[in-house]
């Protein structure tokens, strides 16, 4: 089984659970899925919300207007993404599409894609997410 968090064109979020990718593609073809709040069968899959807990002293989340270090952040979010997703390298855009068809597990994967594999997965409906990863600025004293 498979869960997808899918949203109709009035803004609606809602999960979906399926078999596999091939379900749930046969499914969004045949007309089968249907906002249950408005019942429109205009619904699109969108990313998968995760979070990563900043822990500050043990409260579980920052305090209002506690300031939040972005490099920090950033570390966590790749330590995440390093631990969490399989590094496809520059076969991203092959390994999503062969995931997109059915032709290979679902998975979270990483990598690198080029402007042009981008556009091909966009034309195909492939959701992903594109983010820079900072690198750690190097110190001119060492």
């Amino acid at each position: 089984m498979i869960a997808y968090d899918l949203q109709c064109d009035a803004g609606h979020t809602f999960e979906g659970w399926f078999e596999d990718e091939k379900a749930y593609t046969g499914q969004k073809r045949k007309g089968l899925l249907s906002c249950p709040i408005c019942n429109t069968g205009a619904v699109r899959r969108v990313p998968s919300t995760f979070a990563i807990k900043i822990d500050k002293g043990g409260s579980g989340s920052p305090a209002a207007g506690t300031k939040i270090d972005p490099e920090r952040l950033n570390r966590k979010i790749v330590d995440f993404v390093e631990q969490h997703f399989d590094n496809v390298g520059t076969d991203f855009a092959k390994e999503a599409l062969k995931i997109h068809y059915g032709a290979s597990e679902p998975r979270s994967i990483r990598g690198t894609s080029t402007e042009e594999e981008e556009k091909v997965l966009k034309q195909e409906g492939v959701d992903f997410f594109k983010f820079p990863v900072a690198t750690p600025q190097q110190n001119s004293d060492s």
